[in-house]
């Protein structure tokens, strides 16, 4: 697996690539617009090709690039205002990603409103959000950009805790070359997969093969969480600190079916990184000599 972990952008996208480089990532995961709020500047032709510059530097240390959308999006909202906004704001983030050249766009698949008036059904929020996937991959149809749905705890009406979530939305995707999951350790083990043995590790992706197809998984959030498995709750912890443990990290990272896939931490960090730093340290102790 190639290690890496969420990377800051301040001073500049390419900035992202040159820490990451110090701290010896192998991938990274950045922000390209903002996270917080709806409207985003358009990308400056400097900053494009100063990240590009640099990007074919380290052509050969640190790849791929995964891009995470904003926090706002979604695309099961049931609200017309909110889901526009959503769409543009996702249609945005593949436009730059594109830009940059990025290879992922990772984003949540989604959540029910609260205040749903319509009282919308999981499976009709699951094809929703694969129409909405469908009209933005026909928006950007000369782009190879694949965007990953992220496994979720199931907080609250989130979608994506259980396998056959992801199963219908790709079912229903058009251009099955630029879906895939990036499965987020935390997030599955809070939704209730226990992973903690190489029996139960075997047998969740025997599920998930069976359910999805392996061949959709293309990366990794690695992270630790101090809640129990199955509580639903999305809290990230320091690998090894929390109620998964150290050990199982070792399944994901020796596992020759995912050599090439990105493992990015998204663990709780200063500015100084030096959690980062500690975090890949205990990561890459786990990998076994060959």
């Amino acid at each position: 697996m190639r290690l890496g972990a969420h990377m800051s952008v301040s001073g500049g996208k390419y900035m992202a690539l040159i820490r990451g480089k110090e701290l010896g990532c192998e991938a990274i995961q950045v922000f390209i617009r903002n996270v917080r709020g709806w409207s985003s500047g358009p990308l400056k032709q400097e900053e494009i090709d100063e990240f590009l510059k640099k990007r074919n530097e380290l052509e050969n240390d640190i790849w791929p690039v995964i891009s995470h959308n904003s926090y706002l999006i979604n695309l099961a909202s049931t609200d017309k205002e909110k889901l526009e906004k959503s769409y543009n704001a996702m249609l945005d983030e593949l436009i730059k990603a594109e830009k940059l050249k990025l290879e992922f766009e990772n984003m949540h698949p989604g959540v029910i409103p609260v205040a749903d008036k319509d009282n919308i059904t999981k499976s009709e929020a699951l094809y929703q959000i694969a129409e909405q996937l469908n009209k933005l991959m026909d928006e950007t149809k000369d782009s190879n950009l694949i965007i990953l749905l992220e496994t979720t705890a199931g907080q609250g009406k989130g979608l994506g805790n259980k396998f056959h979530h992801f199963k219908t939305i790709i079912d229903k995707i058009q251009n099955k070359d630029r879906i895939g999951i990036c499965f987020d350790t935390a997030h599955s083990f809070a939704a209730g997969y226990d992973y903690t043995t190489k029996k139960k590790y075997n047998k969740m992706w025997e599920d998930f093969d069976d359910t999805i197809g392996l061949e959709y998984l293309f990366a990794f959030h690695l992270n630790d969480t101090d809640k129990e498995c199955g509580s639903r709750v999305d809290r990230h912890i320091h690998i090894g600190q929390g109620k998964i443990g150290k050990e199982p990290f070792g399944f994901f990272i020796n596992d020759e079916n995912f050599k090439d896939h990105p493992g990015i931490l998204e663990t709780p960090k200063g500015k100084d990184m030096k959690e980062d730093i500690m975090n890949l340290k205990i990561l890459k102790s786990l990998r076994k000599s060959k």
